[in-house]
């Protein structure tokens, strides 16, 4: 357990430990003034953008070297919770040595990846993930102040959501990187939904081209295609039969326990706060050795050893091979 977590359910297991830090001593917080920017031989830009549905704002502070269109520096000002606060101290440290429209291309997933403590647990609860969504704009109101243009000239992705700015690209990714299976759990992760509603499902207060129910359906879709084109990938090349399990390489053995944990055992272990990863595939003579990590709440968990373990194994052995033997490290 991260050290400043509190034990016993505290609010503060969901968030990350760099959040958390971030939040306390935030690195990049600070103006930079006219004289500053000179001192540097660069271009002062500032912007700023404000989140009418949660009441949090932001200003952004760039140094550009207007020869190479670099950014030098960058820093912030937040006006709200300290998750805004974390996520913008990422966002400028995020900005720093890109060039301009590079910088525009870091979406909100981009800085809700970099808070995290490992790349398979969210690094805020759900709840919060429109804070990061707030860093997003004000980077592309900076490159907008910047070039002299419109932020919408920045805008390549369809935007759904118009009460909390999310993107198309934005929902589709939530919804894979968290294997997401309801609206609710959308609107939770992102804030898309949360507001007007209209972008929920027909029928609203105005008609939008795309609506969650649809995207969620389509993505789910897409998900499982790729599952079974795993799957299909899995057999050995030039027969008509399907591969035992044994006879896989390892990386085939690997795709096939991915494709099994992805569908049947991750969202149990999600639901309750956990996850795992795959660390090595072994096999012997009798048996096929799976060592797992496990992650978030399981690594801590009593039945981590015991019930938990007892059904990922068989779950595998029913799926893939009776052999299979489930060690985690």
């Amino acid at each position: 357990m991260a050290k400043n977590r509190l034990i016993g359910g505290s609010i503060w297991e969901e968030y990350s430990q760099k959040v958390q830090d971030l939040m306390n001593n935030p690195k990049n917080m600070g103006e930079i003034t006219e004289e500053d920017a000179k001192a540097m031989g660069g271009k002062l830009v500032v912007a700023d953008f404000g989140a009418e549905s949660c009441g949090d704002a932001v200003r952004l502070y760039w140094v550009v070297d207007e020869k190479s269109e670099i950014i030098l520096d960058a820093k912030f000002k937040s006006f709200g919770c300290g998750t805004a606060i974390a996520s913008s101290d990422t966002m400028a440290e995020l900005c720093k040595g890109k060039t301009v429209s590079e910088a525009v291309k870091i979406t909100n997933i981009d800085v809700e990846k970099a808070m995290r403590d490992n790349p398979s647990t969210p690094a805020v609860p759900p709840q919060k993930m429109h804070c990061s969504v707030m860093a997003y704009d004000v980077i592309k109101a900076a490159a907008a102040s910047y070039k002299g243009v419109d932020p919408e000239d920045f805008e390549d992705e369809i935007i759904v959501c118009e009460c909390a700015r999310v993107s198309l690209g934005t929902i589709k990714e939530v919804i894979r990187l968290n294997d997401l299976k309801s609206v609710e759990e959308i609107t939770n992760y992102t804030k898309a939904g949360a507001f007007c509603k209209s972008c929920i499902k027909p029928g609203g207060h105005e008609d939008r081209e795309y609506y969650l129910v649809d995207i969620l359906k389509d993505t789910r879709e897409e998900m499982e295609q790729e599952r079974l084109k795993a799957l299909a990938d899995a057999k050995i090349s030039g027969s008509n039969e399907e591969a035992s399990f044994e006879k896989l390489t390892v990386v085939g053995q690997l795709k096939l326990v991915e494709s099994v944990i992805d569908a049947d055992i991750r969202p149990m272990l999600v639901a309750d706060g956990g996850n795992l990863e795959i660390i090595d595939i072994r096999q012997d003579s009798e048996f096929i050795d799976i060592y797992i990590r496990y992650l978030g709440a399981c690594s801590g968990c009593a039945s981590s050893s015991t019930g938990t373990l007892y059904a990922i194994e068989s779950i595998l052995q029913e799926k893939l091979s009776k052999n299979i033997r489930v060690l985690p490290i």
